[in-house]
């Protein structure tokens, strides 16, 4: 068996990336997503790969498979009916919450329903102190009573959260015992286990989004599971995780919450990989598929965790890679609002019925309609095996003309411009507010619709390069198969960053490596590819919030390594002038969390550097009019990407069309093609 297959199912197509380790051959196929049962469309894909690809299903040694599952499922509120144990006196502090308000000048916006209703909130005399000592045990009638009121809730899944559960989790684990006793078919989440770490509403709303995922993934991950198998029956199946590396199926069905961003951060992965073989360390990514766009930030060929953030509403504290998503792809609605004015996004038309060109139903106007009449994307995608209709297209389109009294022309182009705002501001957040400058960077758009609004995205940041990958449609299904398998373990505990304290921070990293060493073991890692990452939570005393500080690393074999205290608070006060703008050098620091991350590489090989022959120009395989502005259509030529040669030099105006997507080169733009197959864009207007 040589194979690996990643396989990302979004919410429009579901992609595949395979390669041959023994040959180094790399296959791709796309197919439409099928929302009603996800796995429908990963079954059918594998057999399509298969018989267009030659590729021995027999032969595949690891699948593995990033899923908008998890996310859906909440944004959609289709989760399991959910039940809540808490210490007595804090079953409100779900509602209760913080005193933030994301969106501050509007007074009609309220805050989501919480996931579990007031009358499942149980309370339990039981209470762990702040030192982790305890002051109340659990009392035993008290589980008894909250355990029949649970059996006679009829709900699906429990979320168990006590105060301070994160230094002793043995009042949790006594509480899950009873109910897995009495209630076997209930599944059951304890924050102590989901996220062992300090602030109690957000390990109590992580917890609780795990319980409410927990019985539908569950469902989902069998069916998955049981079918892969028959399809890939020698594959080892893996999950990925929102941090960016891969988990086990078993770990997948206990926190399926670590899901949640498991499509998008397996992009970042990949863009990563192409980035260094590109050599441009400084990368913004556009990932625009059928129903979103996502942005991520890489520097020095690395992208920012972030330990909390909002989904849909609900704060999840957890390690993910910082993505900002905004709701601008290929499927975006274009709508009047009740005010006259006009949007697109971010209800999307997804796959079923999907847009109105793919024939499906849909009728109103999108994002691909307006592509599609301006000539940008051809009447034929995924080789051929999907067409569209531009009539119906026209048709969608005009809908939103005829009140605008412009031309169908002219309105697709205002849709275009709306959407590319929406994007220009996602980016912005992630990039002009926290202190970067998007002048410095490399745009790396992918997804099926990334290369088509790539350059306008450029042309409002400034930005002078465009790196489009080989397979940029797939690049999520290519990250999955360049991630690590990983696990992330933290402790919490408040110290002073000193002297005094630096055995002590010792002590603690070296129990994180005891854990990470004994997953390595579990996973039946190869140890010569294990190694462990040590960061630190720090802040000045008096703050309160984090900065993550990397300060060390290690193999699982018993011995770390540790930076020097004044490297430590170097590194401190350098992310802090970063965030903040400043450092006070003189005020005292502590420590808050200890994390490792714990990665095994799969050894996934590389396609080679090919040649670079002299510079030629390419044989255009066709024209075809194509509106770059509201001006009359040029005759533009359109280029296979299967022909395309490293060296290959394209002056726009042009059209590159592959299986998997479509990049525009506007007019006076220059393309090359380098040792990989990326296309690098200089936009002339700004070079």
């Amino acid at each position: 068996m040589s194979w690996m297959i990643g396989v990302d199912v979004g919410g429009t197509f579901t992609d595949f990336f395979a390669f041959d380790g023994r040959t180094g051959r790399i296959r791709y196929w796309k197919r439409p997503s099928t929302p009603s049962n996800p796995t429908d469309a990963v079954v059918a894909g594998l057999r399509e790969l298969s018989a267009a690809h030659e590729v021995p299903l027999g032969d595949v040694e690891r699948l593995c498979h990033g899923s908008t599952v998890a996310t859906n499922t909440l944004i959609q509120r289709r989760g399991a009916p959910v039940s809540m144990v808490t210490t007595r006196g804090f079953r409100d502090l779900l509602e209760i919450g913080r005193q933030i308000r994301p969106a501050i000048y509007d007074f009609q916006l309220d805050q989501p329903e919480p996931l579990v209703p007031r009358r499942h909130r149980f309370e339990i005399g039981e209470r762990t102190m702040a030192d982790g000592s305890v002051r109340t045990p659990v009392d035993g009638e008290d589980l008894d009573r909250v355990v029949g009121q649970i059996r006679e809730s009829g709900t699906e899944a429990v979320a168990v959260c006590f105060l301070f559960s994160y230094l002793r989790p043995d009042h949790e684990r006594e509480v899950a015992e009873a109910l897995r006793r009495a209630l076997p078919g209930v599944a059951v989440s304890l924050s102590s286990e989901v996220q062992p770490e300090f602030r109690e509403f957000e390990r109590f709303t992580t917890t609780v989004v795990n319980a409410y995922l927990q019985p539908r993934l569950e469902v989902y991950l069998s069916s998955l599971l049981e079918t892969v198998r028959q399809t890939v029956p020698g594959a080892l199946v893996g999950i990925n995780q929102s941090s960016g590396g891969l988990m086990s199926p078993d770990v997948a069905r206990a926190f399926p919450v670590r899901m949640a961003l498991s499509g998008p951060a397996a992009g970042v992965v990949g863009a990563i990989q192409i980035a260094r073989e590109a050599e441009r360390p400084n990368v913004i990514t556009l990932d625009i598929g059928g129903t979103s766009a996502d942005v991520a930030l890489i520097r020095d060929f690395k992208t920012e965790l972030t330990y909390g953030r909002d989904v849909d509403g609900f704060p999840i504290m957890l390690p993910m890679i910082d993505i900002t998503t905004v709701g601008a792809g290929g499927g975006s609605i274009a709508w009047f609002d009740a005010d006259g004015l006009f949007k697109v996004g971010p209800q999307s038309a997804g796959a079923e019925p999907g847009p109105a060109c793919y024939c499906r139903g849909g009728t109103l106007p999108t994002v691909s309609d307006a592509n599609l009449v301006l000539g940008r994307l051809s009447e034929t995608l995924l080789s051929g095996h999907m067409r569209l209709d531009p009539e119906r297209a026209r048709a969608a389109i005009a809908t939103v003309a005829e009140p605008m009294g412009k031309t169908v022309e002219e309105a697709a182009i205002g849709l275009l411009e709306v959407m590319v705002v929406n994007m220009v501001r996602a980016i912005r957040m992630l990039s002009v507010e926290r202190g970067h400058d998007p002048r410095d960077f490399t745009l790396m758009p992918f997804g099926g619709a990334g290369g088509l609004h790539a350059r306008d995205v450029a042309v409002a940041l400034g930005m002078k390069e465009i790196l489009i990958p080989l397979a940029p449609g797939i690049v999520c299904a290519q990250g999955l198969a360049d991630a690590d398998l990983q696990e992330n373990f933290v402790l919490s505990s408040v110290f002073p960053c000193t002297a005094e304290t630096m055995e002590s921070l010792h002590e603690r990293l070296s129990a994180l490596e005891r854990q990470a060493a004994a997953w390595f073991a579990g996973e039946k890692t190869d140890p010569a590819r294990r190694r462990i990452e040590f960061s630190l939570d720090t802040r000045f005393r008096g703050q309160n919030f984090e900065l993550v500080v990397d300060v060390g690393t290690g193999t699982g074999n018993g011995e770390i390594e540790i930076v020097p205290l004044p490297v430590l608070l170097e590194r401190f006060f350098a992310a802090h002038e970063r965030a903040y703008g400043f450092a006070d050098r003189e005020a005292p620091v502590e420590i808050v969390s200890c994390r490792a991350t714990a990665r095994a590489s799969l050894g996934a090989p590389r396609p080679a550097r090919r040649p670079i022959a002299a510079a030629r120009t390419p044989t255009a395989k066709q024209r075809r009019p194509v509106r770059f502005s509201a001006a009359e259509a040029m005759d533009t030529p359109v280029f296979s990407r299967e022909e395309l040669q490293p060296g290959d030099v394209i002056g726009g105006p042009a059209i590159i069309d592959q299986m998997d997507a479509t990049t525009v080169i506007f007019p006076g733009d220059v393309a090359r093609i380098d040792a990989y197959g990326n296309i690098l864009v200089t936009v002339m207007s700004h070079a």
